[in-house]
This record gives structure tokens, sequence and C-alpha cells, in this order.
């Protein structure tokens, strides 16, 4: 009997592929910190943010600005 491996047979092996690069974790902490040099409105110079492609605005301000 053949072992039973789940998946599609015509996707290579995720260790032998060479076009991306995956990114380690960093082994230690990082820490984070607001300042009175940050913009006051989340959507200005936020690379998240596109104009027009943001489904809810108002949500998007709650998660950038706690």
């Amino acid at each position: 009997m053949e072992p039973r491996q789940p998946g599609n047979k015509n996707i290579p092996n995720f260790n032998q592929l060479n076009d991306r690069i995956i990114a380690e974790s960093s082994p230690s902490p990082m820490l984070v910190i607001k300042t009175n040099l940050d913009p006051k409105d989340a959507t200005e110079n936020n690379p998240y943010y596109q104009e027009g492609e943001v489904k809810s605005p108002k949500a998007f301000k709650d998660y950038f600005e706690e």
C-alpha cells in the first residue's frame, strides 16, 4: 500500500523553490513607539491606504489609530 500524502502532486516542493525570499522572524521582541511626529490622520502617508479602495475607512482608521 502507498503512503497517503494529501495535496496536489503537481506542486513543487516548497524547499526547492528559488523565486522568492522568505524572511525569518526576528529573534528578539520588537518595540513600536508612537511619537508626536507621527501624522494625526492614519490615512496620511500610509502605504496600506489607497483612496477609493478601502471599503470601510472608519474601520481602517480604528485599526491604525487604536
